[in-house]
């Protein structure tokens, strides 16, 4: 990959990074809210849990842009962690952060699924 391509997705994965920290710092809303109302209380768990998910996704999402950072600094970005092919150019522009080829990402995707149905009490009593 040329040292421009690599530029631009250090830049781009920088300001992705940037936001998402500016996100972090919004942690109001996983503050244990107090009422008398038992109606208020059930929204603000649920709101609670909404928040605390986001903060998940966001702390992961920030992690896969670190990994991604650090794989341009040792050259091996744009190459799959799985298979060691190049990653497409489409992929790497849609989802910078990707560390997989979209055949292994789908490979990983469907492990996971099968393992979490595994899982289900309902699946297994069908």
């Amino acid at each position: 990959m040329k040292s421009i391509e690599l530029d631009t997705f250090r830049k781009n994965l920088k300001a992705r990074q940037a936001e998402l920290s500016q996100g972090r710092r919004n942690r109001e809303a996983v503050a244990i809210q107090t009422s008398a109302d038992e109606l208020d209380r059930i929204q603000h768990a649920q709101e609670r849990d909404y928040a605390m998910g986001a903060l998940d996704r966001d702390s992961l999402r920030s992690r896969e842009i670190t990994a991604a950072l650090e794989r341009i600094d040792d050259g091996t970005f744009g190459i799959c962690l799985n298979c060691e092919e190049e990653i497409a150019p489409k992929r790497l522009a849609a989802v910078p952060w990707t560390a997989l080829c979209i055949v292994c990402q789908e490979v990983a995707e469907r492990i996971t699924s099968d393992s979490q149905n595994e899982d289900d009490p309902l699946l297994k009593a069908a």
